[in-house]
């Protein structure tokens, strides 16, 4: 277990962490993209209530925290696709974990 002991190093880690993941879409496009590379389109079916202008947004602040890549393939029109990079990946055992508590969450608190 992570104590603070006071020290601001630890609390800044937790900063930097939350703002590259901030918000309520940003890991559920990571993880619509854990399963292998998706188009726009794929990512906003998948992540069911984001609108385009949200997705466009999320995603370069994804890619620019590298936690995803942007691949335009030389097509016409220009086919475009997001992956998830190694760096992205290091968050699968925290989204596994938000996922276990987020099931607890719920039974606790609707008991479903």
């Amino acid at each position: 277990m992570l104590t603070t002991g006071g020290c601001p190093a630890n609390a800044l880690s937790i900063k930097d962490a939350l703002e590259a993941l901030e918000g309520r879409w940003k890991l559920l496009i990571l993880f619509s993209l854990s399963s292998g590379p998706r188009r726009f389109t794929q990512i906003s079916k998948e992540v069911g209530g984001i609108t385009d202008k949200t997705l466009s947004k999320e995603l370069k602040s994804l890619e620019m925290n590298k936690l995803i890549k942007r691949q335009v393939y030389d097509t016409f029109p220009p086919t475009v696709e997001y992956s998830i990079t190694a760096h992205g990946k290091s968050l699968e055992k925290v989204m596994e974990e938000l996922h276990y508590w987020g099931l607890a969450h719920r039974k606790e608190i609707m008991g479903t």
